[in-house]
């Protein structure tokens, strides 16, 4: 018997998702969740009641809602506050960003930014304190790079800071200096940034709170109904705040830093504490770096860099002993592996906690264990993520923002580079993120290379780069939908659009399975709902 209909969705494209009834015309929700759906509107129309709020979709298309499942929610909220640097072509132009920022912000007030990539610049060299002491003397500048493995700084925040040619670099990260020892103004990996970051005074969780409302009307607007949040403890205290205050619209995964795991045990809070809004995610270790600064733990070396094998931000063993007491407590783990000599000794540690669980009862289905990035992997370990149940966190857009640089530095080992047909075809589970700020986190965008494995200008070709990577748009969508649901152990109430589960979609003004997919990014989207109400309507 289907329950009272409190909202009910009419003439619709629905893609459900659900293998058992794929496409229907109506939706019936009440309570929050999907109560029937059928290609029988009128049926439907005679269960409503004069309380019934009925919605002409008017043959638009409707998908179940976008999850990012790799994002960092302060920094995206954050960027939407500081200077932004995404696909500025030169150090100088990058200067110049700044200088207008400072012409506005008290003498004193530390100037902060994020996008730059020096891979993108004509000369491809890191920059230095010196571009931005031009810019201004009177601020201190800390800039993150595109990456977010890197920073520059200027000359003012090195000396505030007390980073100086005495200054050892820190275990897992680098202070580039130059010939005569001095710090150049670049730092590599986060506790080399830490130098400056530390010293940086932060806002107030109450002014973070409410930053994060604008960064939410943002991502309701490209069709994001939740995200797994990988940022640090004042993105988890704000994100309580807007809960308490029912100003949360999202669904929230979040995920605990390695620094607050025995906080986190001592507490005795295992994974999927929470409610339907905000829930504990899994342990989140960085176990190397990034192709960007050229940090990510390579088993061979860098093209043209035969000394240069990358960071291991945490070793191995370190990794092992935090999976494992992670996992006895209730715990899977998203580990940040993107070079391939880092994600090779993942799974070996993977591989020895899988053993543990096993010996202690614990099925694999309980410890949802995901690899974040998996940029690059060693051919002889392409089969070990399905051998071993491991999931497959990946950002199909970085692809399409790397492929230069990835050539350039990894060459032919490209082959297995960003690749999530590699992972699918083997039965492997595939969850989609932005990892925004570091990208756009628009969906759309993602999907568009993942089908296309194309940047929006066309390059590098019609074909795309590595074109047997390609994926179906239905591939792409349910890396958005159903790949986050199952990360988070939702997968009976997230990622499809059928009876029991949430009432969570994106309206988009034309069906995406049928557009060109040079044409998905122009898609618009028309509508968000989450939990049966309109976070953003557009109709």
């Amino acid at each position: 018997m289907t329950p009272r209909i409190e909202r009910l969705l009419l003439n619709g494209q629905i893609r459900t998702l659900d293998a058992r009834r794929p496409f229907v015309t109506a939706l019936a929700i009440s309570a929050g969740r999907i109560v029937a759906a059928s290609e029988d509107s009128e049926t439907l129309r005679a269960l409503t009641t004069s309380d019934t709020v009925i919605d002409d979709l008017e043959g638009r298309a409707v998908l179940p809602g976008f999850v990012d499942a790799h994002l960092h929610w302060q920094g995206t909220t954050e960027g939407l506050f500081t200077v932004a640097l995404h696909d500025v072509p030169s150090r100088r132009e990058c200067a110049e960003r700044v200088s207008q920022f400072a012409a506005s912000t008290p003498a004193g007030e530390w100037i902060l930014g994020h996008g730059w990539s020096q891979d993108s610049w004509e000369d491809g060299h890191f920059p230095s304190a010196d571009d931005l002491d031009a810019a201004t003397a009177d601020h201190p500048v800390f800039l993150k790079a595109r990456s977010g493995h890197a920073a520059w700084v200027n000359s003012l925040a090195l000396r505030l800071c007390g980073v100086d040619r005495e200054t050892s670099d820190p275990p897992g990260g680098q202070v580039i200096r130059k010939p005569d020892g001095t710090p150049s103004g670049v730092l590599l990996e986060w506790t080399a940034m830490g130098l400056v970051s530390s010293r940086i005074p932060p806002i107030s969780v109450e002014t973070l709170a409410t930053r994060m409302l604008k960064a939410q009307e943002y991502a309701l607007r490209l069709g994001l109904t939740g995200f797994h949040d990988f940022d640090w403890r004042d993105s988890l205290l704000a994100l309580q705040i807007l809960h308490e205050r029912r100003q949360l619209n999202m669904r929230v995964v979040k995920q605990i830093n390695a620094e607050y795991l025995e906080s986190a045990l001592d507490l005795g809070v295992r994974q999927g504490f929470g409610d339907e809004w905000i829930r504990i995610g899994n342990l989140k270790i960085f176990a190397d770096g990034a192709l960007g600064p050229r940090t990510a733990s390579m088993i061979a070396s860098y093209e043209g860099e035969p000394d240069n094998f990358g960071i291991v931000v945490t070793d191995k063993e370190e990794i092992l002993e935090m999976v494992g007491k992670a996992s006895a407590a209730g715990f899977a783990s998203s580990v940040h592996a993107i070079g391939d000599h880092a994600v090779h000794d993942l799974l070996d540690v993977y591989e020895e906690v899988r053993r543990l669980e096993a010996a202690s009862g614990v099925a694999r289905s309980l410890r949802r264990h995901r690899i974040e990035h998996v940029q690059l992997i060693h051919r002889d370990d392409v089969n070990r993520l399905a051998e071993l149940d491991v999931i497959a966190s990946m950002q199909p857009i970085h692809a399409t923002s790397d492929y230069p640089f990835a050539d350039r530095y990894w060459g032919a080992r490209c082959a297995w580079a960003y690749n999530p047909r590699l992972q699918l075809d083997r039965g492997v589970v595939v969850a989609f993120g932005s990892d925004s700020p570091v990208e756009h986190p628009s969906p759309l965008l993602g999907i568009h290379a993942a089908v296309t494995r194309r940047r929006r200008d066309g390059s590098p070709g019609p074909e795309g780069w590595y074109p047997e990577a390609r994926l179906s748009v239905d591939e792409a969508v349910r890396g958005y939908t159903l790949g986050p649901a199952y990360a988070a152990g939702l997968e009976d109430r997230q990622g499809r659009l059928e009876p029991g589960f949430w009432a969570d979609l994106v309206v988009l003004d034309r069906d995406l399975y049928t557009v060109p997919p040079e044409e998905i990014p122009a898609l618009q989207v028309a509508g968000t709902m989450v939990g049966g109400d309109w976070k953003y309507r557009e109709f």
